[in-house]
């Protein structure tokens, strides 16, 4: 174990630089997309979520949704039909507060890319649990001591298997799945089937 996450930590330095190269222009070119629809609010923003062993960090987004987006959030929970998906699945089918900007990038993924940043950092992996916002698995009624007995990935276990179209309790039957099975072998797979998802969009919301 302690020679597969020695070997993982290694690539994830080399990922993680390597993403941060390729994000310089991917940043100008979503710039100027916001820019030419009249949007001239920041294109990267910061939340809160929660790593390793519990340690809280700032987890990196390319914006794809209005610029008050939890603002329109609160109001978009008022009604029930919104509520009752969020409660479920902690997102929104054909969220109207996504721009037109934000249905391109989410569809390959793209808004994921400044948390190359956070995995270089060592605050996140390439592969592991999705970063869970401080209190969400406790509304669950999820395992912290598991769940967080690893970094959080960009991608993993339940991100290529099907995202949105899983509810919460069978993601995070899926997310404990991964810590408890983690090896090279795991990581690899889930790495080919990332590619695979990102062009077929699976999940992709």
């Amino acid at each position: 174990m302690l020679v597969y996450k020695f070997f993982k930590r290694l690539f994830d330095i080399f990922v993680g630089l390597l993403g941060l190269i390729i994000l310089v222009p991917v940043t100008m070119i979503i710039k100027i997309a916001y820019v030419c629809t009249g949007d001239y609010h920041r294109i990267i923003y910061g939340q809160t979520r929660v790593g390793k062993e519990g340690k809280e960090f700032r987890i990196y987004k390319f914006r794809s949704m209005v610029w008050n987006a939890d603002e329109e959030l609160q109001t978009l929970l008022k009604k029930k039909k919104y509520r009752e998906q969020w409660e479920r699945y902690q997102k929104i089918d054909n969220d109207p507060r996504i721009t037109k900007v934000g249905k391109i990038i989410r569809s390959g993924s793209i808004d994921e890319m400044p948390q190359f940043l956070n995995v270089f950092l060592g605050q996140m992996s390439l592969i592991g649990p999705r970063p869970l916002i401080p209190g969400e698995l406790k509304a669950h009624k999820g395992d912290p001591k598991k769940y967080y007995a690893v970094r959080p990935g960009i991608t993993g276990y339940w991100t290529t298997r099907g995202r949105s179209d899983v509810d919460y309790e069978d993601r995070l039957k899926m997310e404990y799945y991964y810590v408890d099975n983690q090896s090279f072998a795991l990581d690899i797979k889930i790495f080919f089937r990332t590619i695979k998802a990102v062009f077929r969009k699976d999940g992709a919301k």
